[in-house]
Formats: C-alpha cells, structure tokens, sequence
C-alpha cells in the first residue's frame, strides 16, 4: 500500500492543478528556477555549519566537554557512554551516526545502552544545521531563542529517551 504513496500523490496534485487551471510543468520549472538562488544563499551557513563541527571535533573539545558533563548527564538517567552521542547530535548526523555505529560495535545492538542511542539517534535532530537552512532565507537573524528551545527539546528527548529504554 505505501509504495503507492506518492504516484497517488503526484496523479492528485496533477488533477489539483489542472481542475485550476494551472500549467503543472510550468509551474514546476519556476519553482524549480527559484530553488537556485535560494541554494546559493544557504550555502555559506552549511559550510560553516560543517566547519564548525569539524572543528568540535578535531580540537578535542567534544571529549572535554562529555567528561565534564557526564556526571550531570548521569544524574539525569543519560549513561556516560552516550554523553558524546547526546553533544554530537545537535551538529551533525554523520558523526553521531558514527559514534552509534562505535556503540553498536562496542556493547552489541541489543544492550541497553545501543537502545537508547538508537532512541537518541532517532529522537533528536542535527539542530544547527537545520538552523541554517531554515534561517537563511528568513529576514530576522535572532536565532538565539530558537535554537536554546531546540536544544532544549534536543537534550528533553534524549532524557526521555533513556528512561523509556530503561522501563522497556
């Protein structure tokens, strides 16, 4: 039934379109032409997004911070093994994918603390980088509200996340 999804979706935007007499292919091209300018302004922010976590990671800053933060992790039910997963998150989902696969390998996938990873992994999202693409086209640049809610919500699921686990 899924894979019928989105040919059912696109056959009732096609309809949609002509019942109102708009050109579908027409209407496509210009979406697709304004697409462009929208690209090249947003790709300052990821670059520097990607930078910057790089940056997070190769300075040794990232095992500095998890040290110093795992005993309040702990009091808040996140394993010290997972502090790194939970800062990493928020900036980029290909190193936290590849903190989670050093989990699996490392306490087998169906440890307690690869389920709540693999909770983590999937309850939270790369905050910054979904910043930048939201925020790059839009005229405020006060960001700093969002983003401390974001994380917030981040840091909340990922608490959550391994009590769910724990009570599983």
């Amino acid at each position: 039934m899924s894979k019928y999804f989105i040919p059912i979706l696109f056959l009732i935007v096609f309809l949609f379109s002509i019942i109102k007499k708009v050109k579908p292919y027409d209407a496509f091209t210009e979406g697709a032409k304004s697409a462009i300018p929208f690209a090249i302004s947003v790709f300052p922010y990821l670059v520097s997004i990607f930078i910057l976590t790089e940056l997070f990671e190769a300075s040794g800053l990232s095992s500095a911070v998890s040290t110093f933060l795992q005993p309040v992790f702990s009091l808040l039910g996140i394993p010290a093994e997972l502090t790194k997963l939970v800062l990493i998150k928020p900036f980029s989902g290909s190193g936290s994918l590849a903190i989670l696969s050093e989990i699996y390998t490392k306490y087998g996938v169906d440890s307690y603390l690869s389920r709540c990873a693999s909770v983590i992994y999937g309850s939270s999202e790369t905050v910054f980088y979904i910043a930048a693409v939201y925020f790059a086209g839009a005229k405020t640049k006060k960001l700093t509200a969002p983003i401390l809610i974001s994380l917030v919500a981040s840091f909340i699921s990922c608490a959550f996340a391994c009590f769910i686990c724990k009570i599983m």
